[in-house]
């Protein structure tokens, strides 16, 4: 009999293919597409995998029109299918003829389960009668794959139907609403304004809390603090009342406690605290804690799906946060200690809790996230290693025995005026010893006794005020879609960051850049429901049904079309409105200050390669211009430079806010930017950004001199006060990696030749 799997990517089929042939697999290529062949029990087996889907979705030709199309005339055509991967397509086809069974071995959930849906009605094309089976399994495992196939089931064709329900529907909305308030605005081409089902609704919930933020009045209050001593060790109390919100108030208390040298001890209370360890990872609470890491959510899913694929972690889009009873814990445990955590691993085998810890939610589709195979760092590095290690060590924790924390609490009086000091200390780590991320801040307080009489060594007064509510971390913001019904576990990252490839979001946490504002300014002045998660988790409910067979995909692209509809119209009742609120505010946006040279005003503009540089509106009468940053989120500033008098940007690159010179002849630029002196003109090098990012340096006589160096593209460059002897090009220190290294940035001299030469001498040894 002759097989064909096929799978959702390369390496999963490269996976499968040698776990199902037990290494004993030959390589073959159809055009330049990679196919696995073996033969087992008989049969011919060839494995393919895809590059998830492989066709997709458009509007025909004659709609791709945004000035002559009614959105109306858009909303109610059908897309057309159209062919993502041709070669794919064709070795799938070639793959087809004569194929007696299918096994479709794609990613179960929604989007795997259409991506093979997709693949079979290629296939069948071919083969028309072709039997089907779905190896369905969450990880790539010899065990877990080995299972998917010796026990197969039936494809979900509701799960397909689901997927593509939302192909259809987030088409439609972006499509329509991008159009409509783009031409309104009249930013097309580059500069459009992108609108999603899932995207504003979003963006809304960040420019609440931006609003929350910048409109919040903070009160004065006033704490009083004493400072105790018993037998040499000191401690802390804070007055019993806390805050004071008068100042008088506090004041009054603290002439009651003038002259003060002695407390009393009324109160001694000692107590311990049991914690149980976190529950499992899900998708959302796996985000959240890579995100308090620093790991960007779009970062941490691209990584843990790529550990998934090479059969290190289980799938990592899931609900899941019990483990199912079928789950061999100890033999992932016993499997984890030849891993670099194999220490930690062997304490939690010795100290097992009877039971892991479960979460709120329980499914059926994969387990929570958890390793399958050990690792090791020399294997793993970056931030592979990273996402590794904090998947593998919540796993440790959920199956650790609780921490153990003693509490101290007493209470101590200082004339009339009462005082608590509390104390905290870890007596057994438990689950925090393999999960360091959530350390105990130990207070140390000594043990006392009622009666005792203790020094009093200080008594403070400090003024603080209310702080406003923080501003959302991706990790948060995905815990708040979810509450909101926005998007799904494989989305809503994806959404995040489309809003900051679009520049309506900078920084973490996550602040509204002035387009992103102005954008959902404009649409709840006008049009409110766009920017509401109702309709936006309703019709997540709608393909939900869809899933469970409860409803078909017809009757919700017929729901949703009429929400759409209604929304459109609203926005083109409100069109030159919308249109002239947007332009204004992107026209203050993008407007830096004044022309030095004319007194126009200096914008920020976009070239016709889609870069970005500051020029004069006087132009071409004054040719002012201006390069920015080409990394990072920039923005106008509103001041000017000390130096030179040219307005600054403030340039946002994740959680770093800097506010820099863009003025190439200024000192302070040169000072961050200049490498050193060009050999061949004597001018200034600095260090550039290529349009693709890469970084290089370039004289500031060009075009006149086109002297120009490469740089590597990692680690931090600093200039060398001396030039190279040989050849006179500067010499610089690069920081990247564990060891810091100098060198000419002249590729040709004699010196880095040397270098070459020395590294392949080494390399033969």
């Amino acid at each position: 009999m002759k097989r064909l799997v096929v799978a959702e990517k390369n390496i999963a089929a490269r996976k499968i293919a040698d776990i199902l042939s037990g290494g004993d697999f030959r390589r073959e290529t159809l055009g330049k597409v990679p196919t696995y062949h073996f033969e087992k029990d008989g049969d011919d087996w060839a494995v393919m995998g895809l590059k998830g889907h492989i066709v997709g979705w458009d509007y025909p030709r004659r709609l791709r029109s945004w000035s002559r199309i009614d959105p109306q005339e858009l909303i109610q055509s059908k897309p057309i299918k159209k062919t993502t991967e041709r070669g794919i397509m064709s070795a799938l086809q070639v793959l087809a003829y004569g194929v007696e069974e299918v096994i479709v071995a794609t990613d179960f959930d929604r989007e795997g389960e259409l991506i093979g849906v997709e693949a079979l009605e290629i296939i069948r094309e071919v083969s028309p009668d072709v039997p089907v089976r779905r190896a369905r399994f969450s990880s790539l495992t010899a065990p877990d794959v080995l299972r998917a196939f010796e026990e197969p089931e039936e494809l979900n064709h509701n799960l397909a139907r689901s997927a593509e329900t939302r192909q259809f529907v987030d088409l439609a909305w972006g499509a329509t609403l991008t159009r409509v308030v783009s031409t309104a605005a009249r930013q097309l081409w580059n500069d459009y304004l992108s609108i999603g089902r899932v995207q504003s609704p979003t963006l809304a919930l960040i420019v609440a809390r931006e609003e929350e933020v910048t409109s919040f009045v903070p009160e004065k209050f006033w704490k009083i603090r004493a400072t105790f001593e018993k037998t040499d060790r000191s401690f802390v109390g804070d007055h019993k009342k806390g805050r004071f919100w008068n100042q008088d108030e506090a004041e009054a208390a603290m002439v009651r406690l003038e002259g003060a040298d002695e407390a009393a001890v009324t109160e001694f209370e000692v107590d311990r605290r049991r914690e149980r360890p976190p529950a499992p990872f899900n998708t959302t609470s796996f985000l959240g804690q890579a995100s308090q890491m620093g790991m960007t959510a779009f970062r941490a899913m691209r990584v843990a799906e790529d550990l998934y694929n090479k059969g290190y972690i289980s799938y990592p889009r899931t609900d899941n946060t019990v483990y199912p009873r079928s789950l061999p814990l100890q033999a992932i445990l016993g499997a984890l200690e030849s891993s670099s955590l194999g220490e930690e691993a062997n304490w939690v085998s010795r100290n097992r809790r009877r039971t892991p810890t479960r979460g709120k939610k329980e499914t059926t589709d994969h387990p929570p996230i958890h390793p399958v195979a050990a690792a090791t760092r020399s294997k793993l590095r970056g931030d592979n290693w990273k996402v590794y290690e904090l998947i593998v060590r919540r796993f440790l924790a959920t199956l650790s025995p609780d921490s153990i924390l003693q509490t101290k609490k007493a209470t101590l009086e200082v004339g009339t005026e009462t005082f608590v000091a509390r104390g905290l200390t870890s007596v057994e780590r438990g689950w925090r010893y393999p999960y360091p991320y959530r350390p105990v801040k130990e207070v140390i307080l000594p043990d006392l006794v009622q009666g005792d009489r203790v020094r009093v060594l200080q008594v403070e007064m400090a003024e603080g005020e209310t702080q406003p509510p923080a501003r959302y971390t991706q990790g948060r913001l995905i815990q708040k879609m979810e509450g909101e019904g926005l998007g799904t576990k494989a989305t809503r990252h994806e959404a995040i960051q489309k809003l900051y490839h679009r520049r309506y979001i900078q920084g973490e946490p996550i602040k509204p850049t002035p387009s992103g504002k102005t954008l959902i300014t404009a649409l709840q002045d006008h049009v409110p429901p766009i920017t509401q998660s109702e309709m936006t988790a309703l019709l997540e409910e709608e393909m939900d049904l869809v899933a469970r067979g409860e409803k078909t995909m017809e009757e919700v692209l017929s729901e949703s079309k009429e929400m759409l509809s209604e929304a459109v119209r609203s926005l083109q009742a409100h069109e030159e409105e919308i249109g002239q609120d947007i332009q204004e505010a992107l026209r203050e946006q993008r407007t830096l200050g004044t022309c030095l040279e004319c007194g126009s005003h200096l914008v920020i503009k976009r070239s016709r390669w889609g870069n970005t540089f500051v020029g004069c509106e006087g132009y071409p009468k004054c040719k002012v211009t201006f390069n920015l940053p080409k990394r990072g989120a920039v923005e106008p500033s509103g001041t000017v430079c000390e130096v030179c008098g040219v307005p600054t940007v403030r340039v946002t690159n994740r959680r770093k806010v800097e506010e820099k010179c863009i003025n190439e002849e200024c000192e302070i630029f040169l000072a961050e930017n200049r490498i050193g002196i060009c050999p061949s003109c004597g001018g200034n090098l600095l260090q550039r950004s290529a349009r693709g990012g890469k970084r290089f340096v370039g004289c500031t006589g060009y075009p006149d001199c086109t002297v120009t160096f490469p740089l590597p593209q990692r680690g931090l460059v600093t200039p060398l006060p001396e030039a190279c002897e040989v050849c006179g090009s500067p010499r610089v220190r690069i920081y990247a990696g564990r060891r810091p290294w100098t060198t000419c940035i002249n590729f040709d001299c004699p010196t880095n030749e040397k270098a070459k030469a020395r590294a392949q001498v080494a390399k033969g040894s």
